[in-house]
């Protein structure tokens, strides 16, 4: 595929041979001659002599300074991955449904779907139009899954779950498993019925070995568009907006409302019953114990503002010297200080 034609699909504006033939995508410290590759940053950050692809995806400030062909762009990173569709996507092809699957009673198909040996679609299952379900994969009675939606090898989804269009999710992970809900009588724990269930909005796509627990009642919403990362859990009755990412091991307890956009980082831990608003950052390993306003960046455990927990880190780094110098300042004035 020429330059040209790949500015085309993915767009921006070509500096240098618009007709050199680019055969494969690669990073850019493995790219060969006939590879695109992109640059986010500029020549400071990076020697573009040492560079052997024939054409490099950058913003506009590198232009100029490079041997390769360059297309410029306004966001390097989302024409790669536009770049690394064209290369490398296959078309779907619906493989039909395959004899060795188990089809329980009632269940609805769309066209054009895939299902493989050893799935196990159950009761009264409404499935749409090119879904893809592989082996190993549990359906529970009553589930419905949308259009152009791909469930990847042993994932269970158990009953009282609804999925959007367009949702992947990957291998692992269970949907609409009974939240962790006991009362406690006289020293021991009486589980409380889990009833309701889980709605997993369009575009979303989860990760391996997550866990979604089914609400006690009502249910616990995955919003438009958000990405959950690996080992993730969310609890009963979690309602999580739309565009939101969620970084690998995270907790988040029941009943926790998060807004859109949020950004939660790796292995932070959220308290159950409290609020994240819109756009909001929670920085990684924090533990969030109190409601968080919009567009604030958390850190630290408790949860604080970040600016306020980086300056408490960096107090913490001067206690040492600070503790040394109250321990000179009581040996002066005759203090002991052990037998305060």
């Amino acid at each position: 595929m020429k330059l040209r034609e790949i500015a085309g699909i993915i767009g921006g504006r070509i500096l240098g041979d618009p007709d050199i033939e680019i055969t494969g995508v690669s990073g850019i410290h493995e790219a060969k001659p006939g590879d695109i590759t992109f640059l986010s940053g500029k020549k400071k950050s990076f020697d573009l002599s040492v560079i052997k692809a024939s054409a490099i995806i950058a913003k506009e400030e590198i232009k100029g300074l490079a041997l390769a062909s360059i297309l410029l762009v306004d966001n390097p990173y989302l024409a790669f991955a536009k770049a690394l569709e064209l290369f490398h996507k296959k078309p779907y092809k619906p493989s039909g449904i395959s004899n060795k699957a188990i089809i329980g009673n009632n269940v609805s198909f769309g066209n054009d779907v895939s299902i493989y040996p050893l799935a196990y679609v159950s009761d009264n299952a409404q499935i749409g139009s090119r879904v893809s379900i592989f082996p190993g994969v549990y359906i529970g009675e009553g589930v419905i899954i949308g259009d152009d939606s791909v469930i990847y090898p042993n994932v269970s989804i158990i009953e009282g779950t609804r999925i959007g269009s367009r949702v992947t999710v990957y291998s692992g992970t269970v949907i609409g498993s009974d939240g962790f809900g006991y009362v406690p009588v006289n020293g021991t724990y009486y589980k409380m019925p889990q009833v309701g269930g889980v709605i997993i909005e369009d575009e979303v796509e989860i990760g391996a070995n997550v866990t979604i627990d089914r609400a006690t009642t009502a249910d616990t919403i995955i919003g438009f568009g958000t990405k959950i990362d690996n080992s993730v859990h969310i609890a009963h009755n979690v309602k999580i907006g739309k565009h939101c990412i969620i970084i690998a091991q995270v907790g988040i307890s029941g009943s926790v409302e998060i807004g859109n956009g949020v950004i939660i980082g790796g292995q932070a831990g959220v308290i159950e019953h409290i609020k994240i608003g819109n756009d909001a950052v929670i920085s990684a390993k924090t533990g969030v114990t109190e409601d968080v306003p919009n567009e604030q960046v958390t850190s630290g455990y408790p949860s604080m503002p970040h600016k306020t927990w980086l300056r408490a880190q960096s107090n913490l780094r001067k206690l040492p010297n600070y503790i040394k110098r109250i321990q000179e300042l009581e040996r002066r004035a005759g203090i002991d200080s052990d037998k305060k």
